[in-house]
């Protein structure tokens, strides 16, 4: 089973996403939607860390460099509307898993899952 924290103010724009990843209870999906409640999330035990684009007025990249300080370990998936180079160039050196559109489904879990496997 893996722990899986989604961090958004906006749960329904990743509810395919969340039950893609959460198929057959299989995985523990949590919800924060600040970003001191991912913070607090983030300290447990989390194997992929989910950001939104956007909150608290704050990017999700510059969440995702606030949440790597709290749990280093964690993979990271963050939303994303810049193109793959850009998004590279804007995340390298932050050991991001994957970047996904604004409104992810089940088939961006199945991907994110199966590049979470291939890690192990």
């Amino acid at each position: 089973m893996k722990r899986i924290l989604i961090v958004t103010q906006h749960a329904d724009k990743f509810s395919k996403l969340a039950k893609g990843l959460s198929a057959e209870n299989i995985n523990d999906v949590i919800w924060a939607n600040s970003v001191e409640a991912a913070r607090s999330a983030a300290f447990g035990l989390m194997d992929l860390i989910i950001i939104d684009d956007n909150l608290d007025e704050r990017s999700g990249l510059s969440i995702a460099k606030d949440l790597i300080r709290v749990n280093a370990l964690a993979q990271l998936a963050l939303v994303s509307e810049l193109s793959p180079e850009e998004f590279h160039e804007a995340a390298e050196g932050l050991g991001v898993l994957a970047r996904i559109p604004p409104h992810p489904d089940e088939k961006d879990a199945e991907r994110l899952l199966n590049a979470l496997a291939a890690l192990s």
